[in-house]
């Protein structure tokens, strides 16, 4: 069944019933030989690198255990750099550039609007500054990163449906970030405010965050919140935790950096992905 098609039978479901339930399978329990067959056929199809994984198969109850596992101390080295953004993530370099009348590429020839994707108050500060959209897909390590050392100013949960965004979709669904639940975290940095937004995602049932525990679709109330104390991150320190495959979305004001990667690059937390310009 190709891509485009299974947008197409997504649209007629109701996604955010329908990733529930995904998100509730993967975090079942099973008898303990049904989920190891299940994670090694997981780890099989989609070429998971078992060997940079605290623990093995036996390891974890659940696919959702899975999905979030940690990697082994060293195995993503942070490039330590004076003046850069590191990947946050593992993924590939799905769109980047830069941010003009308000709009960002979610796929190539398709623009859509910041205003919508973070909301109206902080948007206008980004117009003309640089964006990334960065793409993890389900074999991808699930724990996010800070790509620079900043101070987090606010977590704003955004709600919002539950629409798949590999690539075929980004084509097909319009606005399609900003219409998908999704976490924005503002970071204070050197490199002037960045919107670091977490897109949820069909089937990803939750998002985590580390700076005050609150977890999306975990039978409570989720809240956005400032900080009167905002909480320090340091370069490739955890942000949070995707269970199952997302986006990370960077936004920058302008003039504050360039980007060094490529379309389609593969990513790993630490790398180089951007060069800080002076303020």
């Amino acid at each position: 069944m190709n891509d485009a098609l299974i947008v197409s039978m997504l649209s007629m479901v109701p996604k955010r019933t329908s990733a529930r339930m995904i998100g509730i399978g993967a975090r079942l329990k099973l008898p303990r030989f049904a989920h190891r067959m299940l994670v090694r056929w997981f780890v099989r199809k989609y070429k998971v690198d078992l060997s940079e994984s605290v623990g093995d198969i036996a390891d974890f109850d659940s696919l959702g255990e899975f999905f979030i596992r940690k990697l082994k101390p060293g195995m993503r080295p942070i490039d330590d750099a004076a003046d850069i953004l590191v990947s946050p993530v593992d993924g590939k370099a799905h769109t980047f550039g830069r941010i003009e009348n308000g709009l960002f590429l979610q796929a190539d020839g398709h623009p859509a609007s910041v205003e919508q994707l973070i909301g109206p108050d902080q948007a206008a500060r980004f117009d003309g500054g640089n964006y990334a959209v960065l793409y993890l897909a389900p074999p991808d390590y699930h724990r996010v990163h800070a790509p620079i050392s900043g101070t987090i100013a606010n977590l704003d949960y955004r709600g919002g449906t539950l629409w798949p965004v590999f690539a075929a979709a980004t084509r097909k669904v319009d606005e399609l970030f900003g219409r998908n639940e999704r976490l924005v975290m503002h970071m204070d940095t050197a490199a002037g405010r960045i919107a670091y937004v977490m897109v949820g995602a069909f089937g990803v049932g939750r998002i985590g965050n580390v700076f005050d525990g609150q977890i999306t679709n975990a039978g409570g109330r989720v809240n956005s919140r400032s900080f009167d104390e905002p909480p320090a991150v340091e370069r490739g320190g955890e942000m949070g935790r995707f269970e199952l495959g997302s986006t990370v979305i960077l936004l920058t004001e302008p003039g504050r950096l360039e980007w060094e990667m490529d379309l389609g690059q593969v990513l790993r937390v630490g790398r180089k992905i951007a060069k800080v310009k002076p303020a």
